[in-house]
């Protein structure tokens, strides 16, 4: 193992209960990201555990994160699950049908690379965050969405109506369209190889 990682320290074994993630290029990783008032109201208007996902993609220093956290960047995958709380992950990987897709997906990820993050979540093309970025290139690559857009409306908004009135300005843009990383996750032209947890990085 080159890189073996798991919740804690760099480790040379694994437990009983760990698994080990044998990375590909397009594969869609999800994360939760340090507990803060959006964090909070994402995983809260979604109910689920995702905050922030991206694209695994790899060059010449080994594998990476393609993601929209701040501006669309490129991040070690070491350095990207020790973003993330407890350092837990989780993955998916495209079906076999869209396997031809990648390359096209990912090349159509980097050209958003350096656009600021979107704190909006409006689904225009000047900014953009973590599950936009994922499905407009899945969508420039494949012809077709990846995963169920909603809107806000749609989504357990109530408890978090203070936050997103801060975020918006005072308003509540009920009827914003977006993609959140929990559809992303249910999105039927990906198969969950890893469920949410600490892996091993081989």
């Amino acid at each position: 193992m080159s890189a073996a990682f798991a919740g804690g320290p760099l480790k040379k074994s694994k437990t009983p209960s760990e698994t080990t993630y044998h990375p590909q290029t397009g594969d869609v990783v999800f994360q939760s990201l340090p507990h803060n008032p959006v964090i909070d109201a994402i995983e809260g208007c979604t109910a689920s555990p995702y905050s922030h996902c991206g694209i695994v993609v790899k060059n010449d220093t080994g594998w990476l994160v393609l993601e929209a956290v701040g501006p669309v960047k490129e991040t070690p995958l070491r350095n990207w699950v020790l973003q993330g709380r407890k350092w837990e992950f989780s993955v998916c990987r495209l079906k076999p049908a869209y396997q031809p897709k990648i390359e096209a997906m990912v090349s159509a990820a980097r050209e958003f690379k350096g656009r600021p993050y979107d704190i909006q979540y409006e689904f225009d093309d000047a900014k953009i965050y973590c599950s936009e970025l994922i499905f407009k290139a899945f969508r420039k690559a494949a012809g077709e969405p990846l995963g169920a857009t909603c809107k806000l409306g749609d989504l357990n908004w109530m408890p978090h109506q203070r936050v997103i009135r801060q975020i918006t300005g005072g308003t509540l843009p009920l009827d914003r369209e977006m993609i959140t990383p929990r559809e992303l996750a249910l999105a039927k032209q990906l198969t969950l190889l890893l469920p949410f947890g600490n892996h091993l990085i081989e």
